[in-house]
């Protein structure tokens, strides 16, 4: 979620200029096989598909090569023809691909903004799927009858669906994985050497604090007792917001239990949160360089053993899957109050494959592209496979209950063996399919449980912000107002956190939040939410 808004302005204004040239001109490397009533596998030789696709670095440069793909062409008889890119090439390619018209037949992994899909839509480069699924997609349509909530986000204002989704469901409701990113983890081996206690308040979390500070148990002045790194997603630290009111997310955006939809920096409990952290940063209890980390010294610090406290999603990343930190709970405030904020994140990506006009095998596409919501295909799309002779499976495969087992990783960062076997894109794993169709990962069930037991007790929302589609007019409001108002209130509450001035200033930033378009925005997404 780093930088997040500066990313979706820069794509939404970049998209504007270029679909400015956007030619209806097809030129296509597509041939017409004029195949119909198709069962797999095809019986007619030297069928192929044009795909254009991003993967890894660490990915083989011919994705024919992954055993995924090639155990797909056999069952399919469907060869693909790859165009592959990676890193920001692809995006350059497919933006020309558009652009010029010499269009592939499909683009995988697309990564389209909502508005270069319905702009793309307008100039018919990109074709409605509508038909394609009712008529040829059984495993999608299965999928969306299951969980239809995801059908409303597929499916654009002019009532069409543009592309096909990736779907990852780990848990539901508020139990989702995604219900809170930025875990606090606390160092409880320090807890016990200085006969502390676990804290259940933010009192007692910043006694907790100064006695890290003037205890150094990392020695030799090393000791931080917090950090985090300022407005950056799972290490922010806008856990401990939630003590104080709506609390915090990264896209600083609530929705009531009424169904209202708020800004969280512009709540009353976000001065008191705010004077909390000052106090923090005045006793000497923040980490210094929390208002600049990189990622990289922000790992670094953690490996040398030096923090209290840290905010992040999974501590192995940090300090690693040991028993010197656990995950601190939430704390009441001065009067009591405590709230786990939920997050907007979901596992749902809108713009994982569309269909160019120029392709000329509409029901063969579609029919291929359903493969890949098969709820066992979809397993190993975004995992990684099984039976792989030549390097490290994440997968066996259970013959008696016919089922997909996580395999020990062995050392193996998950994230690397992911990116090497699986193939990502369009799929589809909910969460009725675990213990049916797989395992969970071990690092997700642990987290999983974590979330039930500490959070979930205390998360007083119902709802959180869906993925609404929004129409062009919308997006380019919303682009235009969060180009300046969202760097704005991040950085006042950076500098809020270390100067202590929100009650001094506070009327004159409401009436600067007004005038860069909060109620407008508000007025917007509300909207938004009210006809999802």
């Amino acid at each position: 979620m780093k930088k997040v808004y500066k990313l979706l302005i820069v794509s939404v204004f970049a998209s504007v200029l270029l679909l400015a040239g956007c030619s209806n001109s097809q030129q296509s490397w597509s041939d017409d096989y004029e195949l119909e009533n198709i069962t797999f596998p095809l019986e007619q030789d030297d069928i192929s598909l044009k795909i254009m696709t991003s993967s890894s670095p660490m990915a083989p440069d011919d994705p024919n090569e992954k055993l995924i793909y090639k155990r797909l062409e056999e069952k399919t008889g469907v060869h693909i023809e790859w165009r592959n890119f990676t890193g920001e090439i692809f995006g350059e390619r497919r933006n020309l691909a558009m652009s010029t018209g010499e269009m592939p037949d499909v683009i995988k992994n697309a990564g389209f903004s909502d508005y270069e899909l319905l702009k793309y839509a307008q100039d018919e480069a990109i074709i409605p799927l509508n038909d394609l699924i009712e008529d040829y997609m059984p495993n999608l349509k299965a999928v969306l009858e299951k969980a239809p909530e995801y059908k409303a986000m597929m499916t654009a204002p002019d009532g069409n669906i543009y592309a096909f989704p990736w779907i990852e469901e780990l848990g539901e409701g508020k139990e989702s994985i995604h219900s809170v990113d930025n875990f606090p983890w606390i160092n409880v081996e320090w807890l016990d050497q200085l006969g502390l206690d676990m804290p259940t308040t933010t009192d007692e979390l910043k006694e907790v604090l100064i006695a890290f500070k003037e205890n150094d148990p990392a020695g030799d002045g090393q000791t931080i007792p917090m950090s985090f790194i300022i407005n950056d997603g799972g290490q922010d630290p806008g856990f401990l917001f939630g003590s104080f009111g709506l609390g915090d997310n990264w896209d600083r955006t609530v929705v009531t239990n009424d169904g209202e939809v708020k800004l969280t920096a512009a709540d009353e409990g976000y001065i008191e949160a705010i004077n909390f952290m000052n106090e923090l940063y005045e006793e000497g209890l923040i980490d210094v360089e929390a208002f600049e980390h990189e990622w990289p010294s922000y790992v670094a610090k953690g490996q040398e053993g030096r923090y209290g406290m840290y905010f992040t999603w999974d501590k192995g990343n940090i300090t690693g899957m040991n028993e010197k930190y656990d995950l601190m709970p939430p704390l009441a405030g001065p009067d009591g109050h405590k709230n786990v904020t939920r997050t907007n994140g979901m596992g749902f990506d809108r713009s994982r494959m569309v269909i160019t006009s120029a392709n000329k095998n509409l029901e063969l596409t579609a029919k291929w592209i359903d493969e890949l919501y098969d709820p066992a295909q979809s397993v190993q799309n975004n995992w990684g496979t099984f039976g792989d002779d030549e390097q490290q499976n994440i997968f066996e495969w259970d013959e008696e209950k016919e089922m997909l087992r996580h395999l020990p990783l062995d050392g193996t960062a998950p994230v690397e063996l992911r990116e090497k076997t699986s193939v990502g894109g369009p799929l589809a794993i909910l969460d009725s399919y675990y213990g049916t169709v797989t395992t969970k990962p071990d690092d997700a069930a642990w987290r999983l449980n974590l979330m039930k037991e500490v959070m979930v007790p205390h998360m007083k929302a119902e709802n959180i912000y869906p993925r609404v589609f929004f129409d062009k007019e919308e997006l380019d409001r919303l682009a235009t107002i969060e180009a300046d108002l969202f760097p704005y209130v991040n950085r006042k509450r950076a500098e809020w956190i270390s100067n202590g001035q929100i009650e001094a200033e506070w009327a004159e930033y409401l009436e600067e939040l007004e005038r860069l378009g909060l109620s407008e925005w508000l007025e917007i997404k509300q909207a938004g939410y009210d006809r999802q």
